[in-house]
């Protein structure tokens, strides 16, 4: 994968949709070579496909937060299962180190935000957790 490659991959994630002309236009050669380097890519799997985004996908959560969290025993399974129901809960993932899981957290309130800690911590395995708010985020995903 050269720079033409990454620039061109670069343009796609922020406009999957643009035309074989303005992605052409912007890296500086031809349509042609535009059409032939996204079907390498894809054939490479280095693509491997392309999606909509939707307003609530992106909608920004006004209080977010990671909660790391220390399992007890073997529960982990069963606790990830909890987890899942949780509307609150944005993603979880299995980690190394201190904590067994990391959950990214969003409510509209920080009051909402304690109730969900509150539950989470009551769950049967869960031995310790340490959250912390994210104030801002640089980049994301």
């Amino acid at each position: 994968m050269d720079d033409v490659d990454r620039k061109l991959i670069s343009a796609l994630r922020h406009d999957a949709r643009a035309s074989l002309s303005d992605l052409a236009l912007l890296l500086g050669v031809s349509r042609t070579t535009v059409r032939g380097r996204i079907e390498r890519l894809r054939q490479r799997g280095d693509i491997v496909g392309f999606t909509v985004v939707l307003q609530d996908d992106v909608k920004s959560d006004p209080v977010r937060g990671l909660m790391l969290i220390g399992i007890e025993g073997r529960g982990t399974d069963r606790i990830v299962r909890s987890l899942t129901g949780f509307t609150a809960v944005r993603a979880i993932h299995a980690t190394n180190g201190r904590w067994d899981l990391i959950v990214e957290l969003g409510t509209e309130t920080l009051a909402e935000l304690d109730e969900v800690l509150a539950q989470i911590r009551r769950l049967d395995g869960v031995a310790t957790s340490e959250t912390n708010l994210l104030l801002s985020t640089r980049k994301s995903g």
